[in-house]
């Protein structure tokens, strides 16, 4: 199989996985949702998070770097590859949100009241999870990564699920996309950064004492237009310092 066949697979894989962590910890644990409602997370509209995707893939190619240079032979360098991991991990996080907080005004996740933060985008205690899942997929995932990836390919069900998958993902960015253009006219307009988990709970709350219809994946839509809610949801924002 291709490099970009198995990093496609690997992908889909992972950001539908990684949508199913991210949901049950914002449901059970998250203190952004004190009411634990069942929140759609993430930027995007359907049940996949691109960073755990994109996270998967890297994992990948540097397990199989390690296994080239036999880093996996010593506890030296074993230690090395799992820190390269959790590294790894914590800077697709820090570009994610910031690339997000800075062209969009949106704040996915907020770490800042974790110690050893940085702009609330990532901290020690987040790098410590994700050191644990890099440890996690070396020791238990990629040793068999190769053979199922092996059986993906040839089978021609999954092939079209994976065809799939990435038609309606491109849709998806496009219209997430659309939608954060209009987050951040607002955000810019009146100098706020869009705490986006909590627009959705605020939403979500506002359409059940409405007894309006919950729409799970299409969490900011709404009989009321979402100006009205941004300009009602003070949870939701966090004002930004203003300039001079």
């Amino acid at each position: 199989m291709s490099l970009f066949l198995t990093l496609a697979d690997l992908f889909f894989i992972g950001s539908v996985f990684g949508w199913v962590l991210e949901l049950l910890f914002r449901k059970f644990f998250s203190g952004s949702n004190p009411e634990h409602r069942w929140i759609n997370p993430g930027f995007c509209v359907g049940p996949y998070l691109p960073l755990y995707g994109t996270g998967l893939c890297v994992l990948y190619l540097l397990a199989s770097f390690g296994e080239s240079r036999g880093l996996g032979a010593s506890p030296e360098g074993m230690a090395l590859l799992l820190v390269l991991m959790a590294v790894s991990m914590t800077a697709i996080e820090y570009v994610t949100g910031l690339v997000l907080l800075r062209w969009a005004k949106l704040r996915l996740w907020d770490y800042r009241n974790c110690w050893g933060n940085v702009q609330g985008l990532i901290c020690p205690l987040f790098s410590l999870f994700w050191a644990l899942l890099g440890a996690a997929y070396y020791f238990f995932v990629h040793p068999y990564v190769l053979g199922a990836l092996d059986w993906l390919a040839h089978n021609l069900a999954f092939s079209f699920v994976i065809g799939y998958f990435f038609g309606i993902f491109t849709l998806d960015v496009a219209y997430s996309a659309h939608l954060a253009a209009r987050l951040k006219r607002f955000a810019e307009e009146n100098r706020v950064v869009v705490r986006y988990e909590a627009l959705k709970a605020h939403i979500q709350g506002a359409r059940k004492e409405a007894a309006q219809k919950i729409h799970f994946f299409f969490s900011l839509r709404s009989e009321l237009p979402l100006a009205e809610h941004l300009k009602n949801a003070a949870g939701a924002l966090e004002q930004l310092h203003r300039r001079g």
